[in-house]
C-alpha cells in the first residue's frame, strides 16, 4: 500500500473517529447483536441482520482507518520550507480570472477533503493544476464546463 499525505489535523480526525468507533460504536452493535439474537429465530430476524450489517460496517471502517494510519505521511505545513511554492499543505488565496471571485483553498488529503471547507484533495483537478505554482501565476483548470483560469495571490503554510 502507498503513503497516504495526511496533514496533523486530518491524521487527528482519523484517530479520533477510530476512537469513537473502537469505544461506542462496536460495543453497541455487540449489544444490538445480542439482543436481537435472544428474539430467537435468527433465518428470519431483521434486527439480527441489520445488526450484523452494522457490525461488518463498522469492522471494515476500523479495518480501513487503522490502515490510512499505518500507512500515513503525515505532513505538517507550518514545517513546509517550500519556497512559496504551492505543495500539499499549503493555504492558497486565488482568483477566478473569468469572474474575479476570490476563494481560499488548502490542499490535503483526500480523506481531509471538505469543498465547504476550503480543503480541496490533493488528487482533484484543481489542486493538481495549482502543485508548483507561484504567487502570481495562473493555473489552469479542466472544469466540467470547460478549462478555467485562477490567479494564485498567495501561497501559505499555516
Amino acid at each position: 500500500m502507498s503513503k497516504v499525505p495526511l496533514t496533523i489535523q486530518g491524521a487527528e480526525r482519523l484517530r479520533v473517529e477510530l476512537q469513537h468507533l473502537k469505544a461506542v460504536d462496536r460495543p453497541n452493535v455487540i449489544a444490538a447483536i445480542a439482543e436481537a439474537r435472544s428474539y430467537g429465530d435468527l433465518s428470519e430476524n431483521a434486527e439480527y441482520d441489520a445488526a450484523k450489517e452494522r457490525q461488518a460496517f463498522v469492522e471494515g471502517r476500523i479495518q480501513e482507518i487503522e490502515g490510512k494510519l499505518s500507512n500515513a505521511q503525515i505532513i505538517d505545513p507550518k514545517l513546509l520550507d517550500a519556497d512559496g511554492r504551492a505543495v500539499f499543505g499549503a493555504t492558497l488565496d486565488l482568483e477566478d480570472q473569468e469572474s474575479g471571485a476570490q476563494v481560499t483553498y488548502q490542499i490535503v488529503g483526500e480523506d481531509e477533503a471538505d469543498i465547504k471547507g476550503g480543503k480541496i484533495s490533493v488528487n482533484s483537478p484543481i489542486a493538481r493544476a495549482l502543485i508548483g505554482k507561484f504567487a502570481g501565476d495562473i493555473a489552469q483548470v479542466q472544469a466540467p464546463g470547460g478549462i478555467r483560469e485562477y490567479e494564485v495571490l498567495d501561497v501559505r503554510y499555516e
